[in-house]
């Protein structure tokens, strides 16, 4: 049931109209964390996904179409992952279905998707006013793309990192260079990946060549966050560390991991290029 080659990935899919929750594929998130040394009962992080769906309609009582951007928020504890093109056909799937009112999608949304994650899944349907009134933020932090480096390393390559600084600081630094694919299409996956740290000073040049190197790596979103923060602890003497990617969206989703040495519930952003 979560192999990835049995999901709709990479295959001709019909595009269901009449709402159909059998539509969305789970995906077992230990399968991966075991390539990192991670297990479910001792994570070494805290963290969430945080989706955003842009296609997202249905007809009300009268027949009308409603439209509205949700907001999904997926703990990063839950045993499974929800595949994106699955996803996608779900939402679709209430294109010609009727609903008595928002606030009934909106529960109809938290019961599946909680279902398929195995844990509690926050859904917030937002009109497009609301939606508008949410200004763009900046990356935080300094950014280092423009760092004079030279990559010849187009295929993940954490010996990257092995270039450390000589002092301990606290700083936030971005790049809009993270680009992954998807692990059986082989679709671009582009996005900015932030990360906020105290403890050893991460060579800045090392970073960005190690960002650089996941250019033809094949992964989800989740996945390749997680590997990035597992990366960055065991190469570094680090007393907090937040990893974030902020990707692009495809097939009217983008998809937001966060992870953290620290409990706290981040704010819900979206850069410019999303």
């Amino acid at each position: 049931m979560n192999d990835v080659h049995a999901s709709p990935l990479g295959k001709n899919s019909e595009y269901k109209s009449e709402y159909d929750p059998a539509l969305l594929f789970p995906i077992k998130r230990q399968d991966k964390r075991s390539e990192l040394g991670l297990k479910e009962s001792s994570l070494p992080f805290y963290g969430r996904d945080l989706w955003y769906g842009y296609e997202l309609s249905w007809l009300n009582a009268a027949g009308k179409p409603a439209v509205r951007i949700g907001q999904f928020e997926l703990p990063c504890n839950s045993p499974c992952l929800i595949e994106s093109k699955s996803f996608k056909l779900y939402l679709n799937s209430f294109n010609q279905s009727r609903f008595d009112s928002a606030e009934q999608v909106e529960r109809i949304l938290t019961q599946d998707l909680s279902a398929v994650a195995k844990a509690p899944v926050t859904v917030q349907l937002l009109t497009i006013d609301e939606f508008e009134s949410r200004t763009f933020a900046r990356a935080p932090g300094n950014n280092i793309d423009e760092l004079e480096i030279t990559v010849d390393s187009y295929q993940y390559d954490p010996s990257l990192l092995s270039v450390k600084g000589d002092k301990i600081i606290t700083e936030t630094v971005n790049t809009h260079l993270l680009k992954s694919n998807c692990p059986v299409t082989g679709q671009p996956d582009w996005g900015t990946l932030v990360v906020s740290y105290r403890g050893e000073a991460i060579d800045h040049g090392a970073l960005l060549k190690y960002v650089c190197s996941f250019r033809n790596h094949q992964e989800f979103h989740e996945q390749c966050v997680e590997r990035v923060f597992v990366d960055l602890q065991q190469h570094y003497q680090l007393e907090e560390l937040t990893v974030y990617a902020q990707y692009l969206r495809r097939g009217g989703l983008d998809i937001n991991p966060w992870r953290s040495t620290k409990d706290t519930k981040p704010n819900a952003v979206r850069f410019i290029r999303q």
